[in-house]
């Protein structure tokens, strides 16, 4: 069994409204609580980083599953929206929507396309972010699939 660790420092300067930095890997921003949560929205937060993960989670999953079922991949892209309820004062990751937009080449046929609904589906249920919110962050996969043209 292999097993990989990562490792994050955090600075933090001060009380809630204050801004620090992380530095985890290639990963280095300043932090903050946003404006929409009354902070002083400097660098990134976590609902962003909690999406983040999700998102290039979701995408890197699908790409390595399109390689290696040898689908004729022309483009591929993803909008992801996450969804923070606050009720009572308390705030809630509820839900994480992704928006794969994929086109596959020309010469893909009909079975390449249901083999790619298939995997839309499979990549989020695999990916290991997904796996690890599983049951407190609802995950959906709403996809956008097309031919290339050319």
């Amino acid at each position: 069994m292999a097993e990989h660790e990562f490792h994050l420092k955090a600075f933090w300067p001060g009380g809630r409204n204050s801004a620090g930095y992380i530095e985890a890997g290639n990963l280095q921003t300043k932090i903050s609580i946003p404006s929409a949560m009354e902070g002083p929205n400097v660098g990134t937060n976590p609902d962003e980083m909690l999406l983040g993960a999700a998102a290039t989670c979701y995408i890197i999953t699908l790409a390595a599953m399109i390689e290696r079922t040898h689908l004729p991949l022309d483009t591929m892209s993803l909008e992801s929206i996450g969804f923070v309820d606050v009720t009572m004062g308390i705030f809630t990751y509820k839900k994480i929507i992704h928006k794969p937009t994929v086109s596959l080449k020309s010469e893909a046929s009909p079975s390449d396309f249901e083999k790619l609904n298939v995997l839309i589906v499979e990549a989020e249920k695999n990916c290991m972010i997904s796996k690890a919110i599983k049951g407190n962050v609802d995950v959906e996969v709403e996809p956008s699939v097309s031919k290339s043209q050319v």
